[in-house]
């Protein structure tokens, strides 16, 4: 289907169909997208976790405000931010750089060190909050990937964080969850499906100078 019209067919899923796995193909293309998604200079200070085991999801269906969408679709996509930025996570892009385009470094290394002294000039809390920035252009990304390749979707922010960093053992991936996208196929009986879109017409949503 053309992008318009995915985009008009996508919505906030509410009820999945249980019995309706993506397959493997699917898969690899949420993989593929989350990872050339757009970053603040390519830094990618995000992991993204790819939840299928329904035990796992059980357990984190009461710290989602019981939204079934958790453990009913498909898969569970947590996005989740490192807990700081250090100045390896700097080397390790423009090291990356140098190899993949063979930049020399005199050319690199005014960018090195500019964006460690932006990173350093921020608090802990205000590194995380610039990851967090990143986390909601990934979730964007994903959601019209999953529109244009016939996938439902449907973003949340309403879980606890925390718990979620339990069960999952983010601490020890010095990693801390920020989003979720239950992702699969929309159950016949979603009556949220027939529901017409809702929004402002185009001319009072986009201003043309």
């Amino acid at each position: 289907m053309s992008t318009i019209k995915a985009l008009k067919w996508r919505y906030a899923t509410k009820k999945f169909a249980t019995d309706k796995i993506l397959a493997n193909e699917k898969i690899d293309i949420i993989k593929e997208a989350f990872n050339l998604t757009a970053t603040s200079f390519g830094l990618q200070t995000l992991k993204m976790f790819i939840i299928s085991d329904k035990d796992i999801r059980e357990q984190l269906v009461k710290h989602s405000f019981q939204q079934r969408q958790v453990v009913d679709a498909s898969h569970l996509l947590v996005l989740c931010i490192q807990d700081d930025i250090l100045d390896s996570d700097v080397d390790n892009l423009f090291n990356s750089v140098s190899n993949l385009r063979q930049t020399p470094e005199n050319i690199l290394e005014p960018f090195r060190r500019d964006l460690k002294v932006m990173m350093q000039s921020m608090t802990k809390i205000e590194r995380q909050q610039w990851s967090t920035k990143q986390a909601y252009i990934a979730l964007g990304n994903l959601m019209t990937v999953c529109a244009v390749e016939g996938i439902d979707a449907c973003p949340m922010e309403g879980f606890l964080p925390e718990k979620y960093n339990d069960i999952l053992n983010l601490k020890e991936r010095n990693l801390k969850s920020v989003l979720l996208l239950p992702i699969g196929y929309r159950a016949d009986d979603d009556q949220f499906a027939t529901f017409r879109k809702v929004r402002k017409p185009i001319k009072d949503a986009v201003i043309i100078l």
